[in-house]
């Protein structure tokens, strides 16, 4: 009898079929039958560690109780599915559970705006609140970043490949350089990094022959995700929030990856204490269905009735599985969690550094970590650093998929292995992942030929 590789029948139709653009099917040609937690089983039984999590969007895991609950909630209740922007008791009870994880300062001024499904639909929808209410033109940007795959947010994002060929992106976007210590934009690093770039760009605003004509607006992530897991400096953050409210440019923090808990506290900017005037979510605050929203400011709120739209902003079940996932963080010590892993993450990770030349830098914060590839033979650069090692980081990849772990690569040549657990990773899985990655390493660095 002939044996019919049903996986492999599945994995043909979908690269004969589905767009060209596909991504992810290129580094992991599996098909996923089932999933629970931390783990996702693919159609032949093989179980893998999933630390990509929906690009963090899977706070709780694969089908955590809590969120399958809500979803049979809703349809047991039969609760309309999509409402537009019509209130429900459900968006109501949602909205006010946001509003109980905000900092206290801004409880009470706050508004919302539901958006799309996407965070690039969150930050289309930040870019025009505030171009509405403050009538100014450019818009401060970073090297590095990441803010989505539209027209408009592809223009505010630093990576080239996806946008080198598109005409018309959006006009009057000025990138800045973000403090990435290890690969300092001004040559100088050794602590210096944020400093130089803070004091540079406050100098830029003041300039009367900068170029750049009255800004609307700052966006950063205070983690640079797809950049390759860099965390700006806390002193850093402190320092843009001083500079755009002495100059009354509304600070825009996209918390779409970072936000819900990802980095230790439930937004990231809180590590600084400061105040963003327009916050952006998406992944995490739809508790693993989709969801964008920016809060923000209520004297910001100054566009007509109508100004930003969008079919899905009533999706019912994203507000359910969201609110269980507030909930839950908040009542089961997800944070303090995410807190104790993230040590046992970057506990193992530095001693792995130490121990294989080919990692050059470990970095991040909480469970949005960044583990730099370098190539140990090739040209330093001026602070000494051995260049980004993409087809080693790549091999990293391939073998750790071998051997059931799932992890992305991301930041400059993408060379940057990226860990995004989900918040409710145990100590042993932690464990297990890192023995994973480790003998994936070893593998790899075992089959590279060095140039």
């Amino acid at each position: 009898m002939i044996q019919i590789n049903v996986e492999n029948e599945y994995l043909k139709l979908q690269n004969e079929k589905e767009s060209n653009a596909k991504s992810y099917p290129r580094h992991f040609p599996f098909v996923i039958n089932k999933a629970k937690g931390l783990i996702v089983t693919d159609i032949e039984g093989k179980q893998f560690y999933d630390c990509l999590s929906g690009a963090g969007t899977l706070a709780l895991g694969h089908n955590h109780d809590v969120v399958v609950e809500a979803i049979e909630d809703v349809l047991r209740k039969q609760i309309p599915l999509h409402t537009l922007d019509l209130a429900t008791p459900l968006k109501i009870e949602f909205m006010q559970e946001i509003f109980s994880v905000l900092p206290e300062e801004l409880r009470v001024s706050t508004k919302i705006q539901f958006c799309g499904p996407t965070g690039a639909d969150g930050v289309e929808a930040a870019i025009k609140l505030v171009k509405n209410a403050t009538k100014g033109k450019s818009i401060l940007a970073f090297q590095g970043s990441y803010h989505g795959s539209t027209q408009a947010t592809m223009s505010m994002s630093g990576n080239l490949s996806k946008k080198q060929h598109l005409q018309s992106l959006l006009p009057d976007v000025h990138f800045l350089p973000f403090p990435y210590e290890y690969r300092c934009p001004f040559g100088i690093g050794e602590g210096n990094t944020a400093k130089v770039s803070a004091q540079y760009i406050e100098n830029l605003l003041d300039d009367c022959e900068s170029g750049i004509a009255s800004p609307c607006g700052m966006i950063f992530e205070t983690v640079q995700g797809e950049g390759g897991a860099i965390p700006a400096d806390i002193e850093w953050l402190k320092e843009m929030r001083r500079i755009t409210a002495e100059r009354g440019i509304p600070l825009i923090v996209d918390e779409v990856q970072t936000g819900i808990g990802r980095t230790g506290e439930m937004f990231s900017f809180q590590h600084a204490g400061i105040i963003p005037d327009v916050i952006i979510c998406s992944k995490a605050i739809g508790g693993s269905l989709p969801m964008s929203l920016v809060i923000y400011k209520e004297e910001l709120d100054q566009w007509n009735p109508g100004a930003h739209i969008g079919t899905f902003r009533g999706n019912q079940l994203g507000m359910a599985t969201g609110l269980a996932t507030l909930k839950y963080i908040k009542r089961n010590g997800v944070l303090e969690n995410v807190k104790a892993r993230s040590e046992q993450f970057f506990r193992t990770l530095h001693d792995l550094q130490e121990r294989y030349e080919e990692i050059g830098d470990v970095r991040g914060r909480g469970l949005m970590i960044g583990v730099e590839i370098v190539n140990p033979k090739g040209l330093k650069d001026r602070l000494g650093n051995n260049p980004p090692f993409q087809e080693l980081a790549s091999k990293i990849q391939e073998r750790c998929f071998k051997n059931g772990l799932i992890i992305e690569v991301g930041g400059r040549r993408s060379a940057v292995m990226r860990f995004l657990p989900p918040l409710t990773i145990t100590e042993q899985e932690t464990t297990e992942v890192l023995h994973i990655f480790e003998r994936s390493v070893v593998e790899a660095i075992e089959m590279t030929v060095y140039k």
